[in-house]
């Protein structure tokens, strides 16, 4: 503050010179910055390197995993009372992921809903999954019939029986109605790669989790023992912090 007293004494001692200016010219105001949007978690959605597909923060605090199964009835109900609850709160927030991997429960009766349900995009899977647990009961009505077709198939491979259950069942007509073309839904049940990742995920949830039944929940990688349903599920993930 002295030196600054000095300066200014110093500068109001000189003689102005004739026609200089004596005002520095103004700094115009830097531009309003804008806060950034705030991110809804729930709308980014990826493919993981272990098969599944997640919804939500990739570096949430606590990360939950469901090995399911489109033609459990225990899944579709936590996907109609749980995961809408997950949705809204920490999902959004960022502070819970939500992984979901397709494990076949019901043997070669899953396999064609699976491959179907991986034949679109990462922002059409879960509303995709949602449609399929809501639906399920229609589905999965012509169980007997759909099994009997592919017992007298002779020799099928995997991705014949997949077909056949797929479209006895209705789920190839189900996506169909919305809005995937009938011969991308062809090709994805025939794609025997297809095939080799329900089986790799299948084994690797069994070797790492001991998976045997659907739906097998996760948390922070480790499994939670003997829960089946939301009401078991809430106290876990409010004791992990969410």
């Amino acid at each position: 503050m002295i030196r600054s007293l000095l300066v200014l004494g110093l500068i109001a001692g000189l003689p102005l010179a004739a026609g200089a200016a004596t005002r520095a010219p103004a700094k115009k105001a830097a531009p309003a910055k804008r806060a950034p949007a705030k991110v809804n978690w729930v709308n980014v959605v990826a493919a993981t390197p272990e098969g599944g597909m997640r919804m939500g923060n990739p570096n949430a605090k606590v990360k939950l995993i469901e090995y399911g199964s489109r033609t459990c009835p225990h899944c579709a109900a936590f996907d109609k009372e749980g995961l809408p609850v997950l949705k809204a709160g920490p999902i959004a927030a960022g502070k819970l992921s939500y992984e979901f991997r397709d494990y076949p429960v019901h043997g070669a009766f899953d396999l064609g809903p699976i491959l179907l349900g991986h034949c679109v995009s990462p922002a059409q899977f879960f509303p995709l999954l949602d449609a399929m647990f809501a639906n399920q009961q229609a589905l999965t009505a012509k169980a007997q019939a759909a099994e009997a077709k592919v017992q007298a198939m002779t020799n099928p491979t995997p991705n014949q029986v997949a077909t056949s259950f797929a479209t006895e069942l209705g789920y190839v007509d189900f996506v169909k109605r919305r809005g995937m073309a009938p011969a991308r839904a062809q090709a994805c049940l025939a794609a025997r790669a297809g095939v080799d990742r329900i089986v790799a995920v299948t084994n690797a949830g069994e070797k790492q989790y001991s998976i045997t039944g659907t739906p097998t929940f996760v948390i922070n990688g480790t499994k939670a023992d003997n829960v089946y349903d939301w009401a078991a599920l809430q106290p876990l993930l409010a004791a992990a912090g969410v």
